[in-house]
C-alpha cells in the first residue's frame, strides 16, 4: 500500500461484474466461455468510476483452476474479454483451492496488497466492492471502505460492510457520492 497513492475501486468478478451460475441459492463462477457474460450496466458504471479518477482492479478467487475444473486457457480468455470490454487497470487472480492456505485467497488480502504495491494505490482512500463476506473482509483488512452487493445468497452475511447495494450501478453511485 502506498500512503498518498492513487484511489482505487477493487472489484470482485463473479456476482459483481459477471453473472454467476446459481445452484441451491449459492453462486458459482462460470466454467465455460459461452456462460461468461457481464451484467447489464457494468461498462457504464466502470466508465463513470474511471472518469472520476479511480484505478479499477478486479480481484477474484478462482478455485476451479486449483481444483482442476477450469483450464487456465479458458480463464485467460475470460479475462481477455473482460479487459477488452471494461476500463480495468489490472486483474488479480487467486487460482488456489480453498484448502491451500495461500495469502491471496479472499478473505486474505494478498491480491489487494500486490495490486496496491504494483500500481501505487492507497487502500485507505479506496473501496472494495463484492458480493461475499470474504470480499468485505479482504477490503477491511487493507483499510478500504467496503460495499457489499446483496444478491440474497444462502452464504454467510458479511460483518459490518460500510455500505450495502443491490447492484454495481448502485455501488458505483455510492463510491462517487463518497469519493
Amino acid at each position: 500500500m502506498v500512503s498518498g497513492g492513487a484511489r482505487a475501486v477493487f472489484l470482485d468478478r463473479d456476482g459483481v461484474l459477471t453473472v454467476p451460475e446459481f445452484r441451491d441459492g449459492r453462486s458459482f463462477a462460470p466454467r465455460r466461455l459461452e456462460d461468461f457474460r457481464l451484467y447489464d450496466g457494468v461498462t457504464e458504471a466502470l466508465r463513470e468510476l474511471k472518469h472520476a479518477g479511480f484505478s479499477l482492479v478486479v480481484v477474484t478467487n478462482q478455485p476451479d483452476i486449483g481444483n482442476g475444473l477450469l483450464e487456465q486457457s479458458v480463464l485467460d480468455e475470460m479475462h481477455a474479454r473482460l479487459a477488452a470490454a471494461l476500463p480495468v487497470d489490472a486483474i488479480e487472480v487467486c487460482p488456489h483451492r480453498q484448502s491451500d492456505g495461500c495469502d491471496c485467497r479472499k478473505p486474505a488480502a494478498g491480491m489487494l496488497h500486490r495490486a496496491a504495491s504494483r500500481l501505487g494505490l492507497d487502500c485507505t482512500k479506496s473501496f472494495m466492492i463484492g458480493d461475499r463476506a470474504g470480499d468485505v473482509a479482504a477490503g477491511r483488512a487493507v483499510g478500504c471502505a467496503t460495499i457489499f452487493i446483496d444478491l440474497g445468497y444462502a452464504d454467510e452475511y458479511p460483518e459490518s460492510p460500510d455500505f450495502t447495494a443491490a447492484s454495481l450501478g448502485e455501488a458505483a453511485w455510492i463510491v462517487l457520492r463518497q469519493g
